[in-house]
């Protein structure tokens, strides 16, 4: 792809910052955090690059529900001529801003180019702190009904359940969302035991990062909220030595 600053014109990049540990962000969105001219991103999540700028970056922050305004404004700095840097959390394809922006610059026939650089995201991130958990087929399905009808939701749940995937769920509860965790959890004890182990995970890499492991049956105790990522196991997942384990299969195919 050729970027913007190769032509000599404007370009942005979109870039994934991971799930918060410095040392966890891809080199490559490390240079580009360092070249771009005008970096815009949430300002919880510039605060975790701002000793990656430069000195003469223009950092522009937002809020949250802001992030239509976001991508707009980086793709009219960009058609300006400017070097831009959007910055997400984790992946910038996963429940992230990469979409958006691609909608956007079809609807406003934007010609800057547009270039996305991936994180490590929250389902690698808390996979890796709980052990192997997503080692065999899985589902990721956001809890947030702000964009997706809960029916619709719902739906999926239904639809998963049964079908013995290890399900990551995302934004899985809120200060005004409390029941829809509730009702996932109802959804998966229609068809697994309650005994399936479940990985709690908040704020992963960072300094308050909380691990906890329990059970499908169980996991409504703990603390949950919207910085957590809750993954549930499979009819073969295991708890060892406080790992969640999914197997792949490899003892009934080759013995171990």
């Amino acid at each position: 792809m050729t970027t913007g600053q190769e032509s000599g014109t404007g370009s942005l990049i979109v870039v994934g910052l991971g799930p918060g540990a410095n040392d966890l962000m891809a080199p490559r969105a490390l240079r580009a955090l360092t070249d771009a001219e005008i970096v815009l991103g949430y300002r919880t999540y510039l605060d975790l690059v701002r000793d990656c700028l430069g000195p003469e970056t223009e950092v522009i922050s937002s809020s949250m529900m802001q992030e239509i305004d976001r991508c707009r404004k980086a793709l009219e700095l960009a058609q300006t001529g400017k070097r831009v840097a959007l910055v997400c959390g984790g992946d910038p394809g996963i429940y992230a801003m990469a979409g958006l922006v691609y909608e956007l610059a079809k609807t406003e026939e934007a010609t800057v180019p547009i270039d996305i650089i991936p994180g490590i995201a929250a389902l690698n991130s808390c996979a890796a702190i709980l052990g192997a958990p997503l080692m065999h087929d899985f589902a990721a399905i956001s809890l947030s009904d702000l964009m997706t009808p809960w029916e619709l939701i719902e739906k999926r749940l239904e639809a998963v359940a049964p079908a013995d995937f290890v399900v990551v769920i995302y934004n899985p509860k809120s200060k005004k969302r409390t029941d829809q965790i509730v009702r996932a959890r109802e959804i998966m004890l229609a068809s697994r035991s309650p005994q399936t182990p479940v990985g709690i995970v908040s704020g992963a890499t960072r300094e308050h990062e909380q691990v906890r492991l329990t059970t499908l049956e169980k996991m409504l105790d703990e603390e949950i909220g919207m910085q957590t990522t809750v993954i549930i196991g499979n009819s073969q997942t295991f708890v060892w030595k406080d790992k969640m384990i999914t197997p792949r299969g490899y003892s009934k195919k080759y013995g171990l």
